[in-house]
């Protein structure tokens, strides 16, 4: 009752916003069920908006918008023809981690409009989110098959701007879908079993990163993902004291002691897999504080970043064998553990910045001896 009247007074965005959080709900809780009734009341919705969204203006067009996370890509295609929608199609391209937005669409619309055996409408407009290799000669392949001009075109305005926006929308939507199924999860899990040889799959998986500015205020991350990915009520920060600055291996170390010694402790729970972010250097150290505490069955891997230090050119180091693991670009082992490691980097920069801001806004004066609150304000 209460969405059907937030529908008549308009408030599409807030319904759908509240079926998304829901839905994620559902799936984290393995009620895979319920989170599909929530996904066809959201696609239902966003039928109905893309509707209400495009009446009031003629003009043929294909819109079409990207999204990407984790490893995956989601390119949505909204077709409207005189001013309405006639459909909206969803695409999960394979690709390289590598490859930039603009890359991606370009392959994507050459093999949209050209690589199939039927061919296809191809309207005077094509409407992008961001500017697209090749976008020139593109335009001339299309406006040559279409036998008139046909424009590859990012800058638009007024409805054609917010048929755009509703395409970028609906494409991190279903992506968001997508990722939150259980196939995409388990299909990532059994791929990472099999890479690193292990003998289950893994139901639990820590990874650690350290952040600081030149050496201060230094604090270290550890986030937890389930085989129902990011577990957000186990992340933790640590704030590293009496580490000289800059010092990440000591960093590293601290942090590693105070959660795996309360672990062989009985305190807390035990992961199936450790990743550490960071190259031999931070993987020796790891090892040396899981031989100090006679951890010997957690497998311990080094994400590195390799020589390029590019995305999707990561090597996998296994500390205890020192194995060299080098993943394809579109393996989806390597999709999770990017996932993770992007998840601890974020983590451990966000809690760096609280850190340092909350340090820039305390009086230099609350350090001398003697000046109290009321001495600072006057």
């Amino acid at each position: 009752m209460r969405h059907a009247t937030m529908f008549l007074e308009g408030k599409n965005p807030a319904i759908l916003q509240d079926l998304m959080a829901a839905m994620e709900t559902a799936a984290k809780n393995l009620e895979f069920e319920k989170a599909g009734a929530y996904r066809d009341q959201i696609n239902h919705l966003r039928h109905v908006q893309e509707q209400q969204s495009v009446d009031g203006e003629g003009g043929d067009a294909d819109v079409v918008a990207i999204a990407q996370d984790a490893g995956v890509v989601c390119i949505v295609v909204i077709i409207v023809r005189g001013g309405r929608v006639l459909g909206t199609k969803d695409y999960f391209p394979r690709y390289s981690i590598e490859q930039s937005e603009a890359e991606l669409l370009s392959a994507f619309l050459g093999q949209y409009y050209f690589g199939g055996s039927t061919r296809r409408e191809i309207p005077p407009d094509i409407l992008v989110p961001v500017d697209v290799d090749g976008q020139e000669l593109l335009s001339q392949a299309l406006t040559e098959s279409a036998g008139r001009e046909t424009r590859v075109r990012k800058n638009v305005r007024g409805e054609r701007r917010r048929w755009l926006d509703l395409a970028m929308t609906n494409a991190r939507q279903t992506l968001l879908t997508h990722l939150a199924s259980k196939e995409t999860v388990y299909r990532r899990l059994l791929a990472l079993r099999d890479l690193l040889d292990l003998a289950e799959t893994p139901s639990r998986m820590e990874c650690f990163d350290i952040s600081h500015s030149h050496g201060e205020n230094t604090v270290a991350s550890c986030v937890v993902f389930d085989e129902n990915g990011p577990l957000k009520s186990d992340y933790r920060l640590y704030n590293i004291e009496g580490v000289t600055g800059g010092d990440d291996y000591g960093a590293m170390r601290q942090v590693l002691t105070r959660r795996y010694k309360r672990m062989v402790a009985g305190e807390g729970k035990r992961p199936d897999l450790v990743f550490i972010d960071g190259g031999k250097g931070q993987l020796n150290i790891a090892r040396e504080v899981f031989d100090e505490l006679g951890v010997t069955d957690i497998p311990l891997i080094g994400v590195a970043k390799g020589v390029t230090r590019r995305a999707g050119m990561e090597q996998l180091i296994d500390a205890m064998t020192g194995d060299l693991y080098r993943v394809p670009a579109d393996s989806p082992a390597l999709h999770l553990i990017q996932h993770i490691r992007d998840e601890s980097h974020r983590f451990a920069i966000t809690g760096h910045r609280a850190r340092r801001d909350k340090k820039r806004r305390q009086s230099t004066l609350e350090g001398i001896e003697g000046v109290g609150p009321k001495r600072r304000r006057d």
